[in-house]
């Protein structure tokens, strides 16, 4: 496997092909990760919620950390980690552009609003926030596979290779 930093515009376009993202954010030394659907959008991701941990821990500490992810194999897969800054986007006629933004952001997706609209069983729905990440530094590493290969997959060839051979040998005496 060979391992590779990604430039900042290939980072971009992996935010840009992103739905899940893994939040993480921190209150008291505790850190917390969950995974949100996000949007990207110029210098931002925009994400939706209802009032929760995730929210109150990111209104008493702004600073935030999200991980998007691209897995095909073991071999091959690509990591951007995003540093930014948790803004609330209240219902109120100063963030109406913004709100609006997100709204035709998440109207691309179907039932964009699940699962964090849906309360959990046995408990009231809580309260809908729009929140948006403004990005401050993104960086990014991809992996693929070696064009030598390694000694553990030929050992591994080998093995299977003995096994088939042994599997022969019984089917035969049978």
């Amino acid at each position: 496997m060979v391992i590779e930093e990604m430039t900042e515009g290939e980072c971009r376009a992996m935010l840009a092909r992103a739905d899940i993202a893994r939040l993480a954010c921190a209150r008291n030394n505790q850190p917390y990760v969950v995974p949100i659907h996000v949007n990207l959008h110029g210098e931002f991701l925009y994400g939706y919620a209802t009032l929760g941990q995730k929210i109150e821990w990111m209104r008493q500490n702004p600073l935030v950390c999200l991980e998007i992810d691209e897995v095909i194999t073991h071999w091959r897969w690509a990591s951007v980690i995003v540093f930014g800054d948790y803004e609330e986007l209240p219902d109120s006629p100063e963030y109406e552009g913004q709100r609006k933004v997100a709204e035709r952001l998440f109207e691309r997706h179907p039932v964009w609003w699940e699962p964090a609209s849906v309360p959990l069983a046995g408990h009231e729905q809580r309260s809908r926030i729009v929140f948006r990440i403004g990005i401050g530094s993104v960086t990014g590493r991809r992996a693929a596979p070696n064009t030598v290969e390694p000694n553990h997959v030929r050992g591994n060839v080998a093995q299977v290779r003995w096994l088939v051979r042994v599997l022969r040998r019984v089917v035969r005496t049978q």
